[in-house]
């Protein structure tokens, strides 16, 4: 059960409760008219209601000692129970709770209308620059945060589908559609957990790609038995990095700057050739011209057999089950990819 449930669940329930509160005081008040004054049952159900509502009626017939006494104390428990219920819807709309519950019911539509998008779980300094770097790309993606600060904090400062809720259960990965997504990235601070999302995940859609970071070595292995198709461990990326900049550092900027950092920057992406509908393969690489049309350079190509060729020939042919690594503009690449679909 999702956050959003459990706001709603708990609401209904106190709601619940003071209800039944308010039918037991009109059913026991209307008894006891009936037995201590001998009233008649319509009299004794309009005694209650006049009682419990305090408008000032006159009784409808005067009341006995018992009878008063009676009444005194079925007008304390109605106080009370009027309270309550008064006191649940209040606080169910001045805390938030009601707007909350809305927004997350609306993110949970636009969730149910994704496909192909990326779940990202826990938004650390690690999920924080991955959900930065799919946004430049144009990416939908659905964060799963567990802390309920930081899950508002995505939706509310940073814009982003958030869920608040635990990305290690079955059931939250398949509110964020895990069954229609088409990756998975897992940043959670303890190895343990992330290999119970890989292990999750994998079992739940075999065709998804799996992206989890690594705290430990020794976790590697483990991560990639379950499922995983990349473990990453950003402390030794960053280590490799800063040395990688003392060594080659004209090298390095250039990686850097082949990257998203605006709109007049180069992009380096990978174009899978079977999702371009208008392209059906068995074609020379020079003849693609498409490609050259939108002034995107090919500097790598990998095979269905998984062989990679870098600054690959002209002449090479290209299937449908090749992917193209290019250099472009953002505006240029999507322009293609939108021409080719």
């Amino acid at each position: 059960m999702n956050n959003t449930e459990n706001h709603l669940s708990l609401f209904s329930s106190r709601i619940l409760i003071a209800v039944l509160a308010i039918i037991t005081l009109i059913t026991g008040g209307t008894i006891g008219f009936v037995v201590i004054e001998n009233y008649g049952w319509l009299d004794a159900f309009f005694m209650t209601i006049i009682t419990m509502s305090t408008v000032g009626y006159e009784e409808v017939k005067p009341l006995g000692p018992e009878g008063k006494i009676f009444t005194s104390i079925l007008i304390i428990f109605s106080f009370s129970t009027f309270a309550y219920a008064i006191s649940v819807i209040t606080t169910y709309f001045v805390t938030g709770q009601f707007k909350n519950s809305l927004a997350q019911r609306r993110m949970m539509n636009t969730v149910n209308n994704l496909e192909g998008h990326t779940i990202l779980c826990g938004y650390g300094r690690v999920g924080k620059m991955a959900a930065r770097k799919l946004g430049g790309y144009k990416r939908d993606f659905v964060v799963l945060e567990i802390d309920s600060e930081k899950s508002e904090y995505v939706t509310s400062s940073e814009n982003h589908i958030c869920l608040h809720s635990d990305a290690t259960k079955e059931q939250n990965l398949l509110e964020a559609g895990i069954l229609k997504a088409n990756s998975l990235i897992t940043t959670l601070p303890h190895d343990a957990d992330n290999l119970y999302v890989v292990l999750t995940a994998r079992e739940l859609n075999k065709n998804l790609t799996i992206i989890t970071r690594a705290s430990e070595k020794e976790s590697i292995k483990k991560l990639k038995i379950a499922g995983a198709n990349n473990v990453i461990m950003p402390d030794g990326v960053g280590g490799a990095h800063m040395a990688s900049l003392v060594v080659n550092p004209d090298i390095m900027e250039f990686i850097d700057h082949v990257s998203i950092q605006g709109a007049a920057d180069v992009n380096l992406e990978e174009i899978i050739l079977d999702e371009l509908s208008s392209f059906t393969g068995s074609l020379c690489l020079s003849d693609f011209r498409e490609l050259y049309k939108h002034n995107l350079n090919v500097i790598g190509l990998k095979k269905e057999r998984g062989e990679i060729l870098v600054n690959p020939r002209k002449e090479i042919v290209i299937e449908k089950s090749d992917k193209l690594f290019v250099l472009g503009l953002p505006k240029d690449i999507s322009t293609f990819r939108t021409e080719f679909h």
